[in-house]
């Protein structure tokens, strides 16, 4: 059995102090940021391993950009004071900006200036990865004081053939079948979109981790979204499509509004079933969104020839709340509880994993309960009243139906089915069938 309660376990300020770490880190698809961050991640996951890719190769129908890396840019009016600098926000600079070091006037900046005039004071999140280009991202309150000019801009970037950076980890268990969490690292100082995935990653690995006896074999990927997940299917793509039973995308978990869940594209395999009855059985409210929806990395992993059973649990989803993609999306936009409630969900989701078995009733006909001292003396389940539920839960056990099906059938949650279950087998009324689901 894998109990929730088992193992190492990192606390919720844990996972908020590894966020504000890694916060101020200006990531990319590509670039010392990324390393930097993956780094990080090594630290507190020592078997991760850290892959590099060149640029210009040929991944699926893509290729490796070339790497940027950026050391500082401003723009600084005619007085020579910066009115806005890098060094300030990551987010000031349009990813993947190439080097520039020019006098223009207010007219000729303005066609390189990105700024939100319904959100005055925030800053939004603007790329370019694959056309060249430069630009500054502002507030319109920054941009409205800005003056007539000139102004002298300059971006001390580099764009050139390098490489791309990735990581993952596999932890093993008895057996080949495969768990998968995914999750990016490429996007500069945002929390919820960017950072809680990675650290609810890496919490969560760490628990698994920590646990002795493992049945399944978990499978963490760190990369930068959409290449990066690109680069991993090519990579393993043979493998990924043998071996994976359920796989998530970890994004948006930071938050304390209310839960997300994106399906996959093929409803009812087993992590539609797992993710739809933990957020069922924990009673979390949650608005659930079509495929159609989809806008994070399960785009690579669901697509046809690869068609991994691909989900996401989320708190406020990419592209709903309004801080998305803004400076607004800060280390107060999320917080320790937001954090730790998303790393619960997933740890049930393990659990339902590890703790799901086939049982078998052993009796031809009703077990007399009163000669096993079961009823009327037996613990309820939940104040319930557990002979029915014991009954129940024995009817059901056919050999053909599986702990989350029987849950659903006998209307208790998993823990509860799974409380019975011991039970009964303690006092052998049901048995595990081996060849069941």
């Amino acid at each position: 059995m894998f109990p929730l309660g088992s193992g190492h376990h990192d606390s919720a300020a844990d996972l908020y102090r590894w966020a504000t770490d890694l916060f101020p880190i200006a990531r990319s698809i590509t670039g010392e940021g990324t390393r930097q961050t993956l780094n990080y991640v090594k630290n507190l996951l020592p078997d991760l391993k850290i892959h590099e890719i060149s640029s210009g190769k040929t991944v699926l129908d893509w290729t490796i950009p070339k790497e940027w890396n950026i050391k500082t840019a401003y723009i600084k009016d005619q007085s020579g004071n910066k009115v806005v600098d890098f060094a300030e926000n990551n987010l000031h600079v349009v990813g993947y900006s190439k080097p520039v070091d020019i006098v223009l006037s207010r007219d000729e900046l303005e066609q390189h200036l990105y700024s939100l005039p319904l959100k005055p004071n925030w800053v939004p999140y603007v790329t370019s990865y694959y056309k060249e280009s430069w630009g500054f991202c502002l507030s319109e309150e920054q941009r409205s004081n800005l003056g007539n000019g000139p102004f002298h801009v300059y971006i001390d970037a580099t764009i050139q053939s390098g490489s791309m950076s990735y990581a993952d980890l596999v932890i093993k268990g008895s057996s080949k079948k495969e768990i998968l969490f995914t999750t990016y690292v490429c996007h500069p100082s945002m929390a919820n979109n960017e950072l809680s995935g990675p650290i609810v990653a890496i919490a969560l690995a760490r628990w698994i981790a920590s646990q002795p006896n493992r049945k399944y074999t978990y499978r963490f990927v760190f990369a930068p979204e959409t290449i990066g997940a690109i680069t991993y299917i090519a990579q393993k793509r043979r493998r990924l499509k043998r071996r994976t039973y359920a796989a998530w995308v970890l994004t948006c978990m930071g938050d304390d509004r209310t839960y997300s869940y994106l399906p996959p594209r093929i409803q009812g395999s087993p992590v539609d079933i797992i993710s739809r009855k933990v957020l069922k059985d924990l009673k979390l409210s949650f608005e659930e969104y079509s495929f159609l929806d989809r806008g994070s990395d399960e785009r690579q992993y669901s697509w046809p020839g690869v068609d991994l059973p691909i989900a996401s649990i989320m708190r406020s989803k990419y592209h709903t709340y309004p801080e998305y993609h803004t400076s607004a999306d800060d280390l107060d936009f999320i917080s320790e509880s937001g954090l730790d409630g998303s790393l619960t969900v997933m740890k049930n989701c393990i659990s339902y994993l590890e703790n799901n078995l086939t049982p078998k009733s052993t009796t031809y006909g009703e077990p007399n309960l009163g000669k096993r001292d079961l009823y009327p003396l037996i613990n309820k389940v939940n104040q319930r009243a557990a002979t029915p539920d014991l009954l129940n839960f024995l009817i059901y056990s056919d050999g053909h139906s599986n702990l989350w099906e029987i849950s659903e059938s006998i209307g208790l949650t998993f823990d509860e089915t799974l409380l019975l279950y011991k039970s009964a087998e303690l006092h052998g009324l049901a048995k595990r069938n081996k060849r069941g689901k």
